[in-house]
C-alpha cells in the first residue's frame, strides 16, 4: 500500500522530493500516512476533499486483495 499511495503522490504534486510515505499496523488496520510540502497539500487534498477520496477509494480497492483496513492520513 506504501508505494501505491506514493506513486499516486508523487504524480500530483509538485516537489515529489518532498513526498513521504509511512506505513505502521494499529489494531488490525494498517495506518498510512501521507507527508507532503506545505505548497502541495491542496494539490493532494482537491476542492472540497476530492483527490483525498480518490486517493482513499483506490488504497481501499488495493486492500481488498489482502482482506485488510487501510487507513490514510494526509499530514504537512
Amino acid at each position: 500500500m506504501k508505494e501505491l499511495v506514493e506513486v499516486i503522490a508523487k504524480a500530483l504534486v509538485e516537489n515529489p522530493d518532498e513526498v513521504v510515505v509511512t506505513e505502521k499496523e494499529v489494531d488490525g488496520a494498517l495506518e498510512v500516512e501521507l507527508v507532503v510540502a506545505p505548497s502541495d497539500m491542496g494539490k493532494v487534498i482537491g476542492k472540497q476533499g476530492r483527490i483525498a477520496k480518490a486517493i482513499r477509494s483506490v488504497v481501499k480497492a488495493a486492500s481488498t486483495k489482502e482482506d485488510k483496513k487501510v487507513n490514510v492520513s494526509i499530514m504537512q
